[in-house]
């Protein structure tokens, strides 16, 4: 399983750049994740043009896609995001793991969470403008996780992302294309068997390096 493949053909494909790259999978289920590319870039809504009309734009729909883990170890897909992030030139991957949503008492800020980690949003009829998604399972995988929880992964690409104009950063690792050449040196960790319990869990990997200290603006 190459992540770094798969998200660099699609980048090359769509000529935007990225904002982030996330992926999901149902707690304790091995065999299916989702894969997301949120691009930064706005799209007229129709190519029809009009006189001395301003047409409004929208954002890029995101990109999700179903990846098959079938014949991957248990921590297969963290091992590919890690080293898809350090070839991207991310600072840190981020893993949270959430727990099922269908309880009494849930607060809407973690449904809404839920709904957004599998691509969907609130309003059914804009959902197209919002998700573009090569995942048939995606729907069954929401369902399944409202009862067991998830886990969700989260990277900021300097290679093909925007984040490759921060010129302030400090990273003595990028290469001169933003990147960094394998092997990732950063292992991963063990997946709580429960998603963290009902306030979830964090893990942040460090993934970038600076001996300088840089201080921000006031």
């Amino acid at each position: 399983m190459n992540i770094f493949e798969t998200i660099a053909a699609q980048a090359a494909a769509m000529r935007l750049p990225l904002y982030a790259v996330t992926a999901t999978r149902v707690a304790r289920r091995s065999d299916a994740a989702l894969l997301s590319m949120h691009w930064h870039g706005f799209l007229r809504q129709t190519p029809l043009k009009l006189p001395g009309v301003v047409l409004p734009l929208r954002s890029v729909a995101q990109s999700v896609a179903q990846l098959d883990l079938s014949g991957e170890g248990p921590g297969g897909l963290e091992h590919a995001l890690l080293e898809a992030a350090w070839q991207f030139g991310a600072w840190e991957l981020e893993r949270v793991e959430r727990p099922g949503w269908w309880r009494l008492g849930v607060p809407a800020t973690e449904v809404r969470d839920a709904m957004c980690a599998f691509g969907f949003i609130e309003d059914e009829e804009e959902a197209q403008a919002h998700t573009i998604a090569d995942a048939p399972d995606r729907r069954e995988m929401l369902r399944e996780a409202g009862r067991r929880g998830y886990v969700r992964w989260l990277f900021r690409p300097r290679k093909y992302g925007i984040w490759s104009m921060v010129r302030e950063d400090a990273d003595e690792t990028l290469d001169s294309s933003g990147g960094r050449t394998l092997p990732c040196p950063v292992l991963p960790c063990a997946v709580g068997g429960t998603a963290g319990g009902v306030g979830g869990a964090r893990t942040v990997y460090r993934l970038g390096h600076s001996s300088r200290l840089v201080l921000g603006r006031g």
